[in-house]
């Protein structure tokens, strides 16, 4: 399944690295693909992985979800 997230607070290609470490190393994370153009990630991710766990590792990360959606 792939998720696209709306990610704020992202300023530099440092802050696209330092999200896409976060998501990969959630469990159940296969491919994280980050945008700062687009302020967003999109993620190949199994079922178990819950939008709450996505956004507590952003936000862990430094940066905000501003929304989740499945494509």
């Amino acid at each position: 399944m792939k998720k696209k997230i709306l990610v704020e607070g992202m300023s530099c290609g440092h802050c696209v690295n330092h999200v896409k470490e976060a998501l990969v190393e959630l469990k159940g994370v296969t491919n994280a693909d980050v945008d700062l153009a687009s302020k967003t990630a999109v993620i190949e991710v199994s079922e178990e992985v819950t939008d709450d766990a996505i956004k507590f590792a952003i936000d862990d990360a430094g940066y905000e979800v501003v929304g989740i959606e499945t494509v």
